[in-house]
């Protein structure tokens, strides 16, 4: 029997440059998260399928907006007064394959960050169950313990 351990499956992903979340640098996490879900940022205002940016109210506050349509947004759902929960909608824009308009400082901001961390974990635990999948497949095992 060949054994199945988390280090053997950890290695497989490390030869692929896929590390553990917490090892990995920011912007090494996008670039591998958008390359797998075929998004990618732009800031162009043409031709995008969801877009992050601000707008203001007539008496001067910021509003955050995340929508399909900038021009018609949502106001229940796409339109938040705080940016604590801004990119709440992020991580599920990059997995369904979108082209996200976005200004380049809105990039540095903590919650576009954590978006990311979030959408890499997802991204690593897929990768980490696709290749356990493939040893077992290759005749690998776990060790069975006296629980299991």
């Amino acid at each position: 029997m060949r054994k199945l351990t988390d280090e053997l499956i950890e290695s497989k992903l490390e030869e692929q440059g896929i590390l553990h979340f917490e090892e990995m640098e920011h912007e090494k996490k996008l670039q591998l998260v958008l390359d797998h879900y075929g998004s990618e940022f732009t800031h162009d205002w043409q031709n995008y399928g969801f877009c992050f940016t601000t707008t203001e109210t007539a008496d001067g506050y910021e509003l955050y907006m995340a929508t399909v349509d900038d021009r018609n947004p949502d106001f229940s759902y796409d339109i938040y007064y705080y940016d604590s929960q801004w990119f709440e909608k992020l991580s599920d824009v990059i997995i369904e394959g979108n082209r996200i308009q976005i200004d380049e400082y809105m990039m540095d901001e903590y919650g576009f960050q954590d978006a990311i961390d979030t959408t890499y974990e997802e991204f690593y635990n897929d990768k980490l169950k696709e290749i356990e999948d493939e040893l077992i497949e290759e005749g690998y095992e776990r060790e069975r313990t006296e629980n299991s």
